[in-house]
């Protein structure tokens, strides 16, 4: 239960900095389309880790733990391009990559759980 909290609050707080960071984004027609995908990827691993708990099979649950790591890595994918594209800066986005990065670990250690549970 202790893990199932800290992954909702996490993932909730990574949204919240998401957002504030996207709004600070300069209005460039390259940045806007970068935000856009930013903000669909980083908003939503918080959505399925609440369908995950929410679940009704440990199929269902690994099914939503695993978008939920897809959405993290893709918005670890599109921090890189900001920095790489020098829209925004490192400082900005390293502490925000390091969080999807522990969150990422957080849920590969999830699935891995459920999986040897399930053996």
């Amino acid at each position: 239960m202790r893990d199932e909290q800290t992954l909702r609050v996490r993932t909730k707080r990574f949204a919240i900095a998401i957002i504030r960071m996207c709004v600070s984004l300069p209005p460039t027609d390259e940045a806007r389309v970068i935000k856009r995908q930013l903000l669909r990827s980083g908003t939503s691993p918080g959505a399925h880790c609440r369908e995950a708990f929410r679940s009704r099979s440990d199929a269902e649950m690994i099914s939503k733990l695993e978008t939920l790591l897809q959405e993290l890595d893709e918005s670890v994918y599109w921090m890189e391009l900001l920095v790489e594209s020098e829209i925004a800066p490192a400082a900005r986005l390293e502490p925000l990559m390091a969080e999807a990065d522990e969150l990422l670990a957080m849920g590969v250690a999830s699935v891995r759980t459920i999986k040897r549970r399930r053996r």
